[in-house]
Parts: structure tokens; sequence; C-alpha cells
């Protein structure tokens, strides 16, 4: 069974004998539920697994009983410690309060209780954690498949990866590329916004939401303005809803707008955003070309292209801690701005025929970056680039 690169930095966590709430939080089916389980496998001690998924309406009160439930089976083991699985956690009301309460309740008492939280809600995971378990937690972020990933686990090449994109669950339906089409359309794209946006948090205007969702996907790798956003939807009511419902579809790993890089934070948050898919399967499984279509129109599949190579440094900038943006300054333009421990690379994505470019002079001679790449047929290829981690560059 392939296992991913978290899974033994998750097994020493738990053996430590200072405890931590481990949170493992990304989008669904990237394989948080397997990891766990090839976990309570590997560690030796019994492992107790909930999810606050499988039932209609979990409280507070139903945590308590499935917490006072593992503390028995521990006591039942007689092996002195026990691993507490809750899937979902976002989806219990107050969760994070009741946390505190019964692991601070354990610590007291001496229980070696090992807890590991699971949720596909960034955001409100992240809003229980600073709010009441200061201290207390450890967090791992899951992203969508890599393409190594991919490679390594189903055997795909580069091409294979930037149209069907990473999500592991998936891929033995890519032989009936209708099937897989209606399998992320359904069960990946409506299912991540009903229960992991709709379910969880109040939004007005779901219909517009979904609309703004399907045109970020159509102009993923553009930039556009909140006003021209708003000529494009219906009812798109103001900039400051549009901005928030792009944040939801971004904690979900649907869909982001990134930021202009600037120096103050201010100009960053007033750019117009550049719409970048989390996974590129989310544009595929929602056009009507095939694969074996698409392939075969270079502008057409330049662009899908280029939208991998967003998504690839999208989903490190949240495993790695570094900061992504785009550059744009009248007709000069960088694709992607890393920031990095201070440190600065442009990166400039040439699906077809490598050529300088003077966004690229004009980015250098204001900001002086440590690093400006080309990433084109030739040098260094976007197939490469899939396969680098990109703090590497610096």
């Amino acid at each position: 069974m392939f296992e991913r690169n978290h899974l033994q930095s998750l097994i020493k966590r738990i053996e430590e004998p200072r405890k931590f709430i481990q949170v493992i939080m990304g989008p669904r089916q990237t394989g948080k539920t397997t990891l766990v389980s090839q976990l309570a496998e590997k560690v030796k001690m019994p492992s107790f697994f909930i999810s606050a998924d499988a039932i209609a309406a979990a409280n507070s009160t139903w945590l308590e009983q499935q917490w006072e439930s593992a503390r028995l089976k521990m006591k039942q083991a007689e092996m002195g410690e026990c691993l507490l699985i809750v899937d979902e956690i976002q989806k219990i009301h107050n969760w994070s309060e009741t946390v505190k309460l019964l692991w601070d309740a354990d610590t007291r008492n001496k229980r070696e209780l090992k807890v590991i939280l699971l949720g596909s809600s960034r955001l409100l995971l992240q809003q229980g954690l600073t709010e009441s378990l200061a201290g207390r937690f450890e967090t791992t972020y899951m992203g969508h498949w890599t393409f190594k990933e991919m490679q390594q686990a189903f055997g795909w090449n580069a091409e294979q990866y930037v149209w069907f994109g990473g999500y592991p669950g998936s891929a033995h339906l890519i032989v009936d590329e209708w099937r897989w089409k209606a399998y992320v359309q359904q069960s990946l794209i409506e299912t991540s916004i009903s229960k992991d946006i709709l379910m969880l948090t109040r939004v007005d205007k779901p219909a517009l939401m979904k609309r703004l969702f399907d045109l970020g996907c159509s102009y993923s790798g553009q930039i556009l303005s909140y006003t021209k956003i708003m000529g494009q939807l219906t009812d798109a009511g103001n900039t400051v809803t549009l901005s928030h419902y792009l944040q939801l579809l971004d904690t979900a790993g649907l869909l982001t707008g990134i930021e202009k890089f600037a120096k103050d934070s201010i100009r960053k948050r007033a750019s117009s955003p550049k719409f970048q898919v989390h996974n590129t399967a989310l544009i595929s499984a929602q056009r009507n070309e095939m694969f074996a279509e698409i392939i075969e129109k270079p502008a057409e599949w330049g662009r899908v292209v280029e939208s991998a190579i967003g998504a690839h440094l999208l989903n490190y900038s949240l495993t790695e801690k570094f900061s992504l943006h785009y550059w744009r300054e009248r007709n000069e333009e960088v694709d992607f701005v890393i920031e990095y421990k201070g440190k600065l690379a442009g990166i400039e994505v040439k699906s077809g025929a490598a050529a300088a470019t003077s966004g690229m002079g004009a980015f250098k001679k204001q900001f002086n970056p440590g690093k400006l790449l080309l990433v084109a047929n030739e040098g260094l290829t976007w197939q490469d680039f899939l396969t680098i981690n990109p703090v590497e560059l610096f």
C-alpha cells in the first residue's frame, strides 16, 4: 500500500512521551482517513476511530460520549495508552471548547489518551485551534497529491497528472473518462461545497458561490478584477461578498485568488485576484473535451499545464509555509512569485517555446529576487518542475 510522507513523522509524534493533540487538515479525498488507518496499524496501542461525518447532527455531548468510550477501551486493554481518532471534527458544535475540557481532564488525571483530529475545513479548524487549544496541538496539512505521488502509486505520466489531477480515489476511473468526470463533479466538487462550506458556514447566496467557482475554474491562471468578475455573474452582490466566497472555496481546497506581490500588505489585499484551482481535475472534469482531444490543442493544453504548475506551487505553499503571489505592473507580468524566509523567487511559465520577457527584467530591477526561473519546453521543463519541492529553489 502506498504511504504518504506524513506517516513516519506522525508515528514519531504519537509515540513521543510528551503528548499533543495532532490535527490533520486538508481537502476531501486526499488520504487523511487512509493515513490514520495505516498509523493505527503501526503504533503499539489500541485505537478508537469515530467520524462526525457519519451522523446527521453531531453535538458536544456525542463527542463526550465517544471520548469516554475511548477511555474505557484504554482501561480494558491495560496498556496504559490509547489512540482516539476523530474524523470531520469541525462538524461538531463547539468542538474546540469540548476537546479542551476533555483533554485537560485527561492531563490532570494522567490518562495517556492520545488524540488525532481530522478535518476538511481549514478555516473552521484554524479558528477553533487558535481560540481554545493554544499550546495543546500540532498541525499537519495534507494537500492534493503531487505528480510524484500519483506516479509512484498509479504509474501516471506528467500529461495524465496535468489533466486528471491529484485525487487518488478517482485514479481507477480514468479508463472511462465520462465516468471519471461525473465522479469528480458529484463526489468531490458538489460534496465539498455542500458539506464543507454550506453546512458549516453562513452563505446567503449559495448559487452565486457555485457560479463563482465555475467561473474561477474557467479562468484559472488568469487575473480578473472584482469589477470584471461581477460583470460575468448575475446577482453578484458586492466585492466583499465575492472575496468572502473565494476565501471559503480556498479553505475547502477548491479555488483561490492569488494576491499580487507588493511590499505592503494593504496593496496585496486590494489587488485583483489571479484565479487558481487547487487541483486541475476541477477544471478538466467540467470541460467537454477528453484527454486525447485537449492534448492536441496547444493553446488550450498550455493553459491547463500552467494551471497545474500553479496548483503545484499552491499546495506546497500550504505544507512548506511560503507565500505565493503573482506580479504585474502595467504591461509587465511575472506568473508566480514565491516569498520564503525573506527571499524571493520569480517564476514564469511558458508551455510553448521559451522566450525572454520584459516582465522578468522589470521585476528583477524593482525587487532584486534571489532566483528567476523560466519553466518551458527547454531547460527546466514543466514536467521536471512538477517533481520539485519549490523550497529547493532557495
